[in-house]
């Protein structure tokens, strides 16, 4: 029995999607396919006819160069309950417009938000390319250059409703205690030892930074390059307000190699200085998100994709490993 918006989430059926394409004005011919998603239900529509995009994009967006749709398909997206506010949602999409207005390769929503059975849902165009295997070395100047010109749009004012970074809705203090009720026995004293030590810095370090909107979640699989090389960037739905320098630091494997930091400031500062004085967060806010993951798990337990998805969590060796790289960068910080 399906008792509470979560339950709704949970059991998205074909009828649901359906109803909700036609609730946003377009006809699907029945043929769908679920997209991996973590957080949210994405699905992939296939329409009855082609359609013009740009006549159903916001006026000021109809002129955009950056338009690289597929016209056979609609991408249905609907959102986790209890996560983000309409608010919150709104904010994000209007961001997606300001980038698409400063051309910015972005993928803008085609609906405003609505509700499908308490669920909040909305249509983006579905865009043409493919996830990039390898960075060489004029494609991390590219992203470089996209970065600095997101983050020249971002400065422009704040999130009002969105949360800061440390703070997605909770706080990392709060998700370590939740963290610190699963951990094993046998390292959790080092966990937290560990943990304490990252968040502690965090908290010295933060308040003293230049906050903007940022994409806050820039990592290879939300960069996808089509046809002609150009490189977009995706899924802003962890979008906040924080330091720039998270924008970046998941995208590349290795952060001490001097040529990858070179290639992409390059690219950077053709269009906004670069943050030097921000790289001594990188350590911090890779020990922020191995935090927040845990906890981002643990709290989303009880949606079976999770369970089936991450089957391993919350045993031994998951605790032991997180241990380890916990303790990998609280080594490395000075008091």
């Amino acid at each position: 029995m399906i008792n509470d918006k979560k339950d709704l989430f949970y059991n998205i059926d074909p009828e649901s999607v359906m109803l909700a394409a036609e609730m946003s004005g377009y006809i699907p011919t029945g043929e769908f396919t679920q997209l991996n998603s973590y957080e949210n239900r994405v699905f992939d529509l296939k329409l009855e006819s082609p359609i013009n995009f740009k006549k159903n994009l916001p006026p000021e967006l109809q002129n955009s160069e950056n338009i690289f749709f597929d016209p056979n398909h609609v991408i249905l997206k609907f959102y986790r309950p209890l996560r983000w506010s309409k608010e919150a949602l709104d904010e994000e999409h209007s961001f997606l417009t300001e980038l698409i207005k400063n051309e910015i390769p972005a993928v803008p929503t085609l609906n405003p938000v609505q509700k499908i059975n308490d669920v909040y849902f909305t249509v983006f165009p579905k865009i043409k390319g493919r996830l990039p295997q390898e960075f060489f070395p004029q494609d991390r100047k590219r992203i470089g250059q996209l970065l600095a010109k997101l983050h020249n749009v971002g400065a422009a004012k704040k999130f009002t409703y969105r949360p800061q970074i440390a703070s997605t809705p909770y706080s990392a203090w709060e998700n370590l205690d939740l963290n610190m009720g699963l951990v094993s026995g046998e390292v959790r004293d080092r966990y937290e030892d560990a943990a304490v030590k990252i968040i502690d810095h965090l908290d010295e370090k933060l308040p003293t930074t230049d906050f903007i909107r940022i994409h806050g979640d820039c990592h290879r699989g939300n960069l996808l390059m089509n046809s002609q090389s150009q490189f977009f960037i995706l899924d802003f739905d962890d979008c906040l307000n924080g330091p720039s320098i998270q924008d970046f630091w998941m995208l590349f494997a290795d952060l001490d190699s001097e040529e990858e930091r070179e290639d992409f400031v390059t690219g950077y500062s053709e269009f906004r200085e670069f943050p030097t004085e921000q790289w001594p967060l990188v350590p911090l806010l890779q020990g922020l998100r191995i935090i927040n993951y845990a906890s981002w798990i643990a709290r989303r337990w009880n949606d079976p994709f999770f369970k089936k998805t991450f089957n391993y969590f919350n045993t031994y060796n998951y605790w032991v490993d997180e241990t380890e790289a916990l303790e990998k960068i609280a080594w490395k910080i000075v008091d």
